[in-house]
């Protein structure tokens, strides 16, 4: 969120933007946001840097194509307006009920998912008798006394119910 006030940044919002590093770089992308230390957020952002050559030849300039950038302000030299924000086409989002729809199907695409059969297979878990530990082996056990390991009975010597709580007290099974 950009700071409050009448910053002269937050008028070029969504415009794209080159910034130029202490370090030689040059980032153009669209400005999205910024905070009190000058970090920014550039999408759509492509790295330029010029690279020297050892002897003779001219310098060459690379470009690598980075996406989504935040830049530490304590490294930002300037910032200039590369081109105007992007004209809006419209909303686009989920087509209304009954208007013109695109080729294609829509089909639920979040992890785990349940569709007619459940889960997606690879998601139910481990095959039995492949992987993991046998079925009844992972249940809890309990007790005599409804508590702890087999063989035990009641909890643990010097550990009774917490203060002001009797004998019903849920936590603890028979024994009292």
């Amino acid at each position: 969120m950009p700071p409050k006030g009448g910053s002269k940044l937050n008028n070029h919002i969504n415009f794209r933007m080159r910034c130029i590093l202490q370090d030689g770089r040059t980032f153009i992308g669209t400005f999205k946001a910024f905070d009190k230390h000058m970090n920014l957020i550039l999408v759509d952002c492509d790295e330029f840097r010029r690279i020297r050559p050892k002897k003779g030849s001219t310098d060459r300039e690379e470009k690598r194509t980075l996406g989504l950038v935040l830049l530490r302000g304590e490294h930002l030299v300037s910032m200039s307006v590369e081109g105007p924000p992007p004209q809006e086409k419209g909303f686009v989002g989920n087509p209304m009920a009954g208007g013109d729809h695109g080729p294609g199907q829509s089909r639920v695409a979040g992890r785990g998912m349940a569709g007619p059969g459940g889960p997606a297979p690879g998601l139910r878990g481990p095959v039995q008798g492949v992987g993991g530990p046998a079925q009844g082996s992972m249940m809890p056990q309990r007790g005599p006394g409804g508590f702890g390991p087999p063989g035990m009975r009641g909890p643990p010597p010097g550990m009774g119910p917490p203060p002001g709580m009797g004998r019903g007290f849920g936590g603890y099974g028979g024994g009292y």
